[in-house]
Parts: C-alpha cells; sequence; structure tokens
C-alpha cells in the first residue's frame, strides 16, 4: 500500500461466498473509514468522544489500549497485506497485548465488526478519500 494520509474513506469487507444479504453472503461490505496515519491523529484516536461512524483504522499501528475511552471497542489487527490477523472486544481501561505482525488496526464500536461479517482471515481493502488540508 502506499502512503496513507488522514481523512476519511472507505473499508469495504469481503464477507464469505453464500448468497444473500448478512454476514457471509458473498457480498462485499463498505462501511465508512476515518483514517488516522499521523503521529498526532494516532495519539488521539478514539479518546473523548462518544462512538464512531464506522470505523478507524489507524497506520502505522500494531497495539492499542482503551484508558480514558469512553465505549466498549471492536479491534482487528491487520498484517502489511490488510489480512485481518484478530479481532477482539475491549472494554474501556484495558492493554491487550501488542500483535507482532500487526501493521494496522482497525478500530469500531463494539459488536459491529461482527455485523459486518469481520473476522481472522478476512482481507479487506481501504479506498482512501483526499487528504486533509
Amino acid at each position: 500500500m502506499g502512503e496513507w494520509h488522514d481523512g476519511a474513506g472507505t473499508l469495504t469487507i469481503e464477507t464469505g461466498t453464500g448468497t444473500g444479504t448478512g454476514p457471509g453472503s458473498g457480498r462485499p461490505r463498505t462501511v465508512p473509514v476515518e483514517i488516522a496515519a499521523s503521529y498526532r491523529t494516532r495519539r488521539r484516536g478514539l479518546l473523548g468522544r462518544n462512538g464512531v461512524d464506522g470505523a478507524l483504522l489507524l497506520t502505522p499501528c500494531g497495539s492499542v489500549h482503551t484508558f480514558g475511552m469512553r465505549f466498549a471497542i471492536d479491534v482487528a489487527y491487520l498484517d502489511r497485506h490488510l489480512r485481518v490477523l484478530r479481532t477482539q472486544t475491549l472494554r474501556p481501561g484495558r492493554m491487550p497485548l501488542p500483535r507482532l505482525r500487526a501493521r494496522h488496526v482497525l478500530e469500531a464500536e463494539a459488536g459491529a465488526m461482527a455485523g459486518w461479517g469481520l473476522r481472522a482471515g478476512a482481507t479487506v481493502r481501504i479506498e482512501p478519500g483526499p487528504p486533509l488540508t
């Protein structure tokens, strides 16, 4: 992937090979994503927010914490090919172990990733929008 920049974009999740519209239906699922690529935006993350519309991509990033968070979040650790290594739900005040192969982290409100059909082994695509000025 090329250089990342702070801004909005689109996250596409391949949900499986079945038919229909639910998780595992085979239809790609698109979700709005906010990209946090600068030190300042990665450091701030979701702190001080009451929720998130879609997902937040922290890049580069291999670990997160939820100290100071107001709500529980789903976390997906992605490798350099944007393949999901692991997903987990974290309550506020937690610090999970870092994932050594993780290069990016997706965060969303707790329960969102299961609803999108996002799980370990899936590969996602991220289409960045124009850079913030």
